[in-house]
């Protein structure tokens, strides 16, 4: 395996990891998946370092329902010197409902992503919903 099939395999696991980890509130290892100094923005909202990210965003808030994230048509783009890399993932989160199932949200993240020692990790995460324009520094 080339090393950047290597690495955009590394990647897209990163990104699973991220929803597992989410819809399984796993919090602290949610938070593992964000290099220290890490900005995540979300609803017009940027949570910076990895201690706000899990304290903010590491765990279904109470009272939501059930759900799971499903991510597809994800590209990536690894910089030349392979210590750094974007990524665009299109995503919805399904929530159960008394009667099944239903698409509680839809979009795309845009991420910046740094090699670190051990693993690749989100460097920013911004989600824009469907619909919305995407900030300039997304």
């Amino acid at each position: 395996m080339t090393d950047t099939l290597l690495h955009e395999s590394l990647i897209r696991r990163l990104i699973a990891e991220y929803c597992q980890y989410y819809d399984d509130g796993r919090s602290e290892e949610f938070a593992s998946l964000f290099s220290d100094d890490a900005t995540f923005n979300v609803f017009g909202t940027p949570h910076r370092g990895r201690q706000a990210i899990h304290d903010n965003i590491g765990r279904q808030r109470p009272g939501m329902p059930p759900g799971q994230h499903v991510t597809y048509n994800s590209v990536i783009d690894i910089a030349d010197d392979g210590s750094t890399a974007r990524a665009w993932t299109d995503f919805l989160y399904m929530s159960k409902t008394d009667d099944g199932f239903r698409t509680s949200n839809a979009g795309r993240y845009h991420d910046r992503l740094v090699r670190e020692s051990d693993r690749w990790r989100f460097a920013a995460r911004t989600i824009v919903f469907l619909g919305d324009p995407v900030p300039e520094d997304a």
